[in-house]
């Protein structure tokens, strides 16, 4: 049996790190990259460092509108499905990638297996939400990360093929873990690429991530949540995705920050330790929400809502104002359950799951 397994962008490849260990030892896997995330610090080092599988295919097709990104692997997708004739294809999450790879599997009548399915925020605004939902009424299979999820497609009437099989993160997070933890705390240190001189220790720390357009495209959002970041009581790592380099070094120039560590984005590892010892995290990410829960660290999220509504029970999860006054206040919140849910997003073992339903007869 052949499988063609889609991704292009990082959360995707860490998803692909726990699904392909295990998905190789059933079926015959070919692995395309979008290239959806290009830069090297966003793609190429998690391929390194995770020991995922080199891609068979690299598409290659870079920044640009929703429409045109979306066409252009749409195309070179279907190539690839007519050439290889797999029996199914495997989507991830709820990126451009996903939907293309979707799309062009269901025209052409290939089954669709998606991963993390079943996910809503509930703002259709959000692309990754539009993506999410269109992706899951074209699978065949449909393996959820948690209760919700089933629940959410159930009420849009998706009942077959569906399982709750916890969530490939969370396998990737505990994988990796036990790896980060044989590693030397200064190696990680050496690791960061200071894009500004920094000569503070880095003792405590918070760590933040922004990517989402409606935060990074908007320069006076930005000016926001940097004053909001300055005003911590700790420094605040900041890994500074690359649509906002150019932003970031103009608002350093005007500003000269000082409560803020302007780094290179960071590897999975590099993100798994420097979250790992935070203090507390500030993300607009869906997957870093998730992520820091399961190492048991309390979030402050800069959206309005989110897919990951588990991890609000508790205050674990604070959804936050981009307007540098609501983020202060979030993050000194005090009313936050000391208790996680170790279970939660599963027991670690989501791939070995889902290839047992789907290959174990």
């Amino acid at each position: 049996m052949k499988i063609v397994s889609v991704v292009g962008a990082r959360p995707q490849f860490i998803k692909a790190s726990a699904v392909s260990r295990i998905l190789r030892k059933y079926v015959i896997e070919i692995l395309v990259h979008t290239g959806q995330h290009y830069d090297s610090n966003m793609s190429d080092i998690f391929f390194d460092e995770l020991d995922i599988p080199k891609p068979d295919y690299h598409l290659k097709v870079g920044s640009g509108s929703h429409a045109r990104q979306t066409a252009e692997m749409l195309v070179k997708l279907e190539e690839i499905y007519l050439k290889e004739k797999p029996d199914f294809v495997l989507v991830y999450g709820d990126t451009n990638s996903t939907l293309a790879a979707a799309l062009a599997a269901s025209k052409i009548l290939i089954p669709i297996i998606h991963v993390e399915a079943g996910l809503r925020s509930f703002n259709k605004v959000m692309p990754e939400e539009q993506n999410r939902i269109l992706t899951d009424h074209l699978s065949e299979y449909l393996f959820c990360p948690t209760q919700t999820a089933v629940e959410n497609l159930k009420s849009e009437n998706i009942t077959h093929n569906v399982y709750q099989i916890g969530d490939v993160m969370c396998d990737a997070v505990q994988f990796y873990l036990k790896k980060i933890k044989k590693i030397p705390k200064v190696e990680f240190m050496n690791r960061l690429q200071f894009i500004f001189s920094w000569n503070k220790p880095l003792e405590d720390w918070y760590i933040a991530t922004l990517h989402r357009a409606e935060n990074t495209e908007n320069e006076n959002t930005l000016r926001e949540i940097l004053k909001a970041f300055e005003q911590f009581e700790i420094p605040v790592i900041f890994p500074v995705h690359p649509r906002i380099r150019n932003y970031v070094e103009m608002l350093m120039q005007e500003n000269h920050y000082k409560n803020i560590c302007f780094v290179k984005p960071l590897g999975y590892l590099e993100m798994l330790f420097f979250t790992s010892h935070a203090v507390k995290v500030v993300t607009d990410s869906g997957g870093l929400q998730k992520e820091a829960y399961i190492m048991h660290k309390n979030v402050i999220t800069l959206r309005d809502r989110t897919e990951w509504v588990e991890t609000l029970v508790g205050n674990h999860n604070i959804l936050c104002k981009t307007d540098s006054t609501s983020i202060l206040e979030g993050i000194k919140r005090t009313d936050i359950d000391r208790n996680f849910n170790d279970f939660l997003y599963g027991n670690a073992n989501a791939a070995k799951s889902m290839c047992e339903i789907l290959f174990v007869k």
